[in-house]
Protein backbone atom coordinates (compact mmCIF):
# COMPACT_ATOMS: atom_id res chain seq x y z
CA UNK A 1 0.00 0.00 0.00
CA UNK A 2 2.66 2.29 0.56
CA UNK A 3 4.93 1.56 -2.25
CA UNK A 4 1.29 2.19 -4.07
CA UNK A 5 1.03 5.90 -2.71
CA UNK A 6 4.47 6.50 -3.14
CA UNK A 7 3.93 6.05 -6.79
CA UNK A 8 0.42 7.86 -7.31
CA UNK A 9 2.72 10.93 -5.48
CA UNK A 10 5.15 10.29 -7.95
CA UNK A 11 3.24 10.97 -11.09
CA UNK A 12 1.13 13.62 -9.46
CA UNK A 13 4.60 15.33 -8.29
CA UNK A 14 6.02 14.43 -12.08
CA UNK A 15 2.73 16.49 -13.57
CA UNK A 16 2.74 19.03 -10.77
CA UNK A 17 7.15 19.69 -12.41
CA UNK A 18 5.60 19.43 -15.62
CA UNK A 19 3.12 22.35 -15.01
CA UNK A 20 5.35 25.06 -13.82
CA UNK A 21 8.07 24.01 -16.46
CA UNK A 22 5.47 25.39 -18.94
CA UNK A 23 5.01 28.36 -17.31
CA UNK A 24 8.69 29.32 -15.65
CA UNK A 25 12.55 28.60 -16.57
CA UNK A 26 12.44 24.96 -16.87
CA UNK A 27 16.12 24.53 -16.80
CA UNK A 28 16.54 26.96 -13.97
CA UNK A 29 13.62 24.54 -11.53
CA UNK A 30 15.26 21.44 -12.61
CA UNK A 31 18.77 23.05 -11.57
CA UNK A 32 17.17 24.16 -8.79
CA UNK A 33 16.38 20.74 -7.56
CA UNK A 34 19.18 18.99 -8.17
CA UNK A 35 21.80 17.94 -5.46
CA UNK A 36 25.06 19.55 -5.56
CA UNK A 37 26.38 16.99 -3.32
CA UNK A 38 27.48 14.62 -5.57
CA UNK A 39 30.41 15.81 -7.55
CA UNK A 40 32.76 18.89 -7.64
CA UNK A 41 32.97 21.32 -10.42
CA UNK A 42 35.34 23.38 -12.11
CA UNK A 43 34.18 25.78 -14.36
CA UNK A 44 34.47 27.92 -17.18
CA UNK A 45 37.91 26.23 -18.89
CA UNK A 46 38.74 27.95 -21.86
CA UNK A 47 39.59 25.40 -24.68
CA UNK A 48 40.07 28.14 -27.13
CA UNK A 49 40.36 32.30 -27.12
CA UNK A 50 36.47 33.16 -27.78
CA UNK A 51 34.64 33.72 -24.49
CA UNK A 52 31.84 31.20 -25.90
CA UNK A 53 35.28 28.70 -26.31
CA UNK A 54 34.89 27.40 -22.64
CA UNK A 55 33.60 24.11 -20.39
CA UNK A 56 33.10 22.60 -17.51
CA UNK A 57 34.20 19.73 -15.89
CA UNK A 58 31.63 17.66 -13.45
CA UNK A 59 33.94 15.34 -11.33
CA UNK A 60 32.17 12.85 -8.88
CA UNK A 61 33.22 12.51 -5.41
CA UNK A 62 34.88 9.65 -4.64
CA UNK A 63 35.80 9.16 -8.25
CA UNK A 64 37.95 6.16 -9.41
CA UNK A 65 40.81 6.81 -11.55
CA UNK A 66 40.15 6.45 -15.16
CA UNK A 67 36.57 6.95 -15.28
CA UNK A 68 34.51 6.80 -18.05
CA UNK A 69 33.89 10.60 -19.51
CA UNK A 70 31.15 12.01 -21.82
CA UNK A 71 31.23 15.66 -23.52
CA UNK A 72 27.83 16.83 -23.57
CA UNK A 73 26.38 19.29 -26.08
CA UNK A 74 23.02 21.36 -25.49
CA UNK A 75 20.53 22.14 -28.12
CA UNK A 76 19.04 25.59 -29.13
CA UNK A 77 18.85 25.43 -32.91
CA UNK A 78 22.87 26.54 -32.74
CA UNK A 79 21.36 30.12 -32.09
CA UNK A 80 20.81 30.02 -28.14
CA UNK A 81 22.04 27.93 -24.95
CA UNK A 82 24.21 28.09 -22.16
CA UNK A 83 26.15 25.71 -20.18
CA UNK A 84 25.38 26.37 -17.20
CA UNK A 85 22.06 25.71 -17.74
CA UNK A 86 22.78 22.06 -17.82
CA UNK A 87 24.25 21.26 -14.52
CA UNK A 88 21.54 19.16 -14.00
CA UNK A 89 23.09 16.99 -16.91
CA UNK A 90 26.71 16.74 -15.55
CA UNK A 91 25.11 15.76 -12.03
CA UNK A 92 23.27 12.97 -13.17
CA UNK A 93 26.55 11.46 -15.05
CA UNK A 94 28.55 12.47 -11.77
CA UNK A 95 26.28 10.89 -9.57
CA UNK A 96 26.63 7.30 -11.74
CA UNK A 97 30.58 7.86 -11.38
CA UNK A 98 30.92 9.44 -15.10
CA UNK A 99 32.66 12.16 -15.71
CA UNK A 100 30.68 14.97 -17.47
CA UNK A 101 32.48 18.16 -20.03
CA UNK A 102 29.63 20.13 -20.46
CA UNK A 103 30.88 22.70 -23.58
CA UNK A 104 29.69 25.89 -24.68
CA UNK A 105 29.91 26.78 -28.46
CA UNK A 106 30.13 29.57 -30.27
CA UNK A 107 26.25 30.28 -32.16
CA UNK A 108 24.55 32.01 -35.00
CA UNK A 109 24.98 34.76 -36.09
CA UNK A 110 28.26 35.07 -35.14
CA UNK A 111 29.09 32.20 -36.93
CA UNK A 112 27.57 29.39 -38.99
CA UNK A 113 28.03 25.95 -40.43
CA UNK A 114 30.69 24.44 -39.91
CA UNK A 115 32.57 26.59 -37.06
CA UNK A 116 30.56 25.82 -33.86
CA UNK A 117 31.35 22.47 -35.18
CA UNK A 118 35.04 23.22 -34.60
CA UNK A 119 34.24 24.66 -31.25
CA UNK A 120 32.81 21.16 -30.62
CA UNK A 121 36.29 19.31 -32.11
CA UNK A 122 38.25 21.38 -29.96
CA UNK A 123 36.72 21.08 -26.92
CA UNK A 124 36.57 17.14 -27.35
CA UNK A 125 40.52 17.58 -27.95
CA UNK A 126 40.88 19.61 -25.08
CA UNK A 127 38.92 16.51 -23.07
CA UNK A 128 41.33 13.78 -24.35
CA UNK A 129 44.44 16.05 -23.62
CA UNK A 130 43.42 16.95 -20.02
CA UNK A 131 40.77 14.80 -18.61
CA UNK A 132 43.15 12.37 -17.13
CA UNK A 133 43.68 15.59 -14.47
CA UNK A 134 39.66 14.97 -13.39
CA UNK A 135 40.09 11.38 -13.19
CA UNK A 136 38.60 11.04 -16.39
CA UNK A 137 40.18 7.96 -18.89
CA UNK A 138 40.94 9.60 -22.09
CA UNK A 139 40.62 5.92 -23.65
CA UNK A 140 37.23 6.24 -22.47
CA UNK A 141 35.57 8.94 -23.87
CA UNK A 142 32.00 9.62 -25.67
CA UNK A 143 29.85 11.91 -27.15
CA UNK A 144 25.87 12.98 -26.24
CA UNK A 145 24.22 15.71 -27.49
CA UNK A 146 20.14 16.84 -27.36
CA UNK A 147 18.38 18.05 -30.22
CA UNK A 148 21.09 20.32 -32.19
CA UNK A 149 23.15 19.41 -29.60
CA UNK A 150 22.87 15.80 -31.04
CA UNK A 151 23.93 17.00 -34.38
CA UNK A 152 27.01 18.14 -32.63
CA UNK A 153 27.85 14.51 -31.49
CA UNK A 154 26.71 13.19 -34.55
CA UNK A 155 28.74 15.22 -36.80
CA UNK A 156 31.98 14.73 -34.49
CA UNK A 157 31.44 11.04 -34.65
CA UNK A 158 31.15 10.55 -38.26
CA UNK A 159 33.06 13.33 -39.94
CA UNK A 160 36.67 12.52 -39.85
CA UNK A 161 37.52 15.94 -41.37
CA UNK A 162 36.44 17.45 -38.18
CA UNK A 163 38.09 15.60 -35.48
CA UNK A 164 41.33 15.41 -38.23
CA UNK A 165 41.61 18.89 -37.81
CA UNK A 166 42.86 18.89 -34.42
CA UNK A 167 44.85 15.73 -34.63
CA UNK A 168 42.08 13.24 -33.46
CA UNK A 169 39.88 10.42 -35.12
CA UNK A 170 36.53 9.37 -34.43
CA UNK A 171 38.18 6.05 -33.83
CA UNK A 172 39.25 7.49 -30.54
CA UNK A 173 35.65 8.01 -29.19
CA UNK A 174 34.18 5.01 -27.01
CA UNK A 175 30.90 6.15 -28.52
CA UNK A 176 28.23 8.92 -29.25
CA UNK A 177 24.55 9.02 -27.99
CA UNK A 178 21.91 11.17 -29.80
CA UNK A 179 19.10 12.54 -27.93
CA UNK A 180 15.67 13.60 -30.24
CA UNK A 181 18.71 14.28 -33.03
CA UNK A 182 18.60 16.17 -36.57
CA UNK A 183 20.49 13.99 -38.83
CA UNK A 184 18.58 13.66 -41.93
CA UNK A 185 16.99 17.42 -42.16
CA UNK A 186 17.47 18.93 -45.87
CA UNK A 187 14.89 20.76 -46.80
CA UNK A 188 15.31 23.36 -44.38
CA UNK A 189 11.67 24.07 -42.33
CA UNK A 190 12.67 26.07 -39.20
CA UNK A 191 13.28 29.62 -40.45
CA UNK A 192 15.74 30.29 -37.41
CA UNK A 193 17.68 27.45 -38.93
CA UNK A 194 17.70 28.57 -42.28
CA UNK A 195 20.78 30.58 -42.37
CA UNK A 196 22.85 28.78 -39.88
CA UNK A 197 23.26 26.54 -42.86
CA UNK A 198 23.40 29.20 -45.89
CA UNK A 199 19.63 28.07 -47.14
CA UNK A 200 18.97 27.62 -49.58
CA UNK A 201 22.21 26.30 -50.77
CA UNK A 202 22.62 24.09 -47.55
CA UNK A 203 25.69 21.75 -48.72
CA UNK A 204 25.07 18.58 -48.44
CA UNK A 205 27.52 17.20 -46.47
CA UNK A 206 25.85 19.37 -43.04
CA UNK A 207 23.74 16.57 -43.04
CA UNK A 208 25.31 13.58 -40.53
CA UNK A 209 23.28 11.21 -42.44
CA UNK A 210 26.02 11.76 -45.51
CA UNK A 211 28.93 10.64 -43.34
CA UNK A 212 28.19 7.47 -41.89
CA UNK A 213 30.64 4.77 -42.18
CA UNK A 214 32.14 1.25 -41.00
CA UNK A 215 34.23 3.05 -39.23
CA UNK A 216 32.02 5.28 -36.77
CA UNK A 217 32.02 4.58 -33.41
CA UNK A 218 28.78 2.58 -31.55
CA UNK A 219 25.67 4.85 -31.38
CA UNK A 220 22.79 5.11 -28.75
CA UNK A 221 19.90 7.09 -30.41
CA UNK A 222 17.23 7.80 -28.39
CA UNK A 223 13.93 10.20 -29.16
CA UNK A 224 10.29 11.16 -28.36
CA UNK A 225 8.17 9.02 -30.10
CA UNK A 226 5.58 12.03 -30.96
CA UNK A 227 8.05 14.42 -31.40
CA UNK A 228 6.74 17.33 -33.78
CA UNK A 229 9.98 19.17 -34.03
CA UNK A 230 12.49 16.60 -35.18
CA UNK A 231 11.27 13.90 -37.19
CA UNK A 232 11.93 10.43 -35.09
CA UNK A 233 11.50 8.38 -37.76
CA UNK A 234 12.98 10.00 -40.82
CA UNK A 235 15.90 10.83 -37.89
CA UNK A 236 16.98 9.00 -35.44
CA UNK A 237 14.84 5.72 -37.96
CA UNK A 238 17.09 6.68 -40.64
CA UNK A 239 20.40 7.36 -38.55
CA UNK A 240 19.73 3.86 -37.09
CA UNK A 241 19.61 2.27 -40.82
CA UNK A 242 22.66 3.46 -41.78
CA UNK A 243 24.60 2.61 -39.47
CA UNK A 244 23.24 -0.93 -39.34
CA UNK A 245 23.55 -1.31 -43.28
CA UNK A 246 27.67 0.01 -42.18
CA UNK A 247 27.39 -2.77 -39.33
CA UNK A 248 27.89 -0.14 -37.23
CA UNK A 249 26.83 -1.05 -33.47
CA UNK A 250 23.41 0.60 -32.95
CA UNK A 251 20.75 0.45 -30.48
CA UNK A 252 17.28 2.53 -31.43
CA UNK A 253 14.69 3.87 -28.57
CA UNK A 254 11.64 5.15 -28.60
CA UNK A 255 9.56 7.22 -25.12
CA UNK A 256 6.08 8.22 -25.88
CA UNK A 257 5.72 10.15 -22.36
CA UNK A 258 8.22 12.23 -23.28
CA UNK A 259 8.14 15.10 -25.96
CA UNK A 260 11.27 17.00 -28.19
CA UNK A 261 12.12 19.41 -25.26
CA UNK A 262 11.42 17.25 -21.87
CA UNK A 263 13.46 14.27 -23.41
CA UNK A 264 16.71 15.95 -21.85
CA UNK A 265 14.54 16.79 -18.90
CA UNK A 266 14.66 12.96 -18.42
CA UNK A 267 18.32 12.72 -17.36
CA UNK A 268 17.39 14.80 -14.22
CA UNK A 269 15.95 13.08 -10.80
CA UNK A 270 12.64 14.79 -11.03
CA UNK A 271 11.55 13.52 -14.58
CA UNK A 272 13.55 10.64 -14.63
CA UNK A 273 9.95 8.89 -13.84
CA UNK A 274 8.78 9.76 -17.59
CA UNK A 275 11.01 7.42 -19.21
CA UNK A 276 14.27 5.53 -18.59
CA UNK A 277 16.50 7.29 -20.92
CA UNK A 278 19.26 7.83 -18.27
CA UNK A 279 19.47 4.44 -17.31
CA UNK A 280 19.87 3.22 -20.74
CA UNK A 281 22.66 6.30 -21.39
CA UNK A 282 24.25 5.17 -17.87
CA UNK A 283 23.85 1.26 -19.54
CA UNK A 284 25.47 2.26 -22.73
CA UNK A 285 28.20 3.96 -21.51
CA UNK A 286 29.37 1.12 -18.75
CA UNK A 287 29.14 -1.54 -21.50
CA UNK A 288 30.15 -0.83 -24.67
CA UNK A 289 33.11 -3.08 -25.24
CA UNK A 290 36.26 -2.07 -27.32
CA UNK A 291 35.82 -1.89 -31.05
Amino acid sequence: MAHSLRQWFGVIGGALLLMLLSACSPLKILNGLTPQDTFSKTAGIAYGNDPRQKLDVYVPHHAAKDAPVLVFFYGGSWNSGDREDYSFVGEALASRSIVAVIADYRLYPQVRYPLFLEDGAKAVAWTKAHIQGFSGDPQRVYLMGHSSGAYNAAMLALDPQLLGKVGMSPKELRGWIGLAGPYDFLPIKNPDVRPVFFWPDSPPQSQPINHVSRAAPPALLIAASEDELVDPMRNTGGMARKLREARVPVRELYYSRPSHITLVATLSRPLRQLAPVFDQVVSFIKHTPTQ
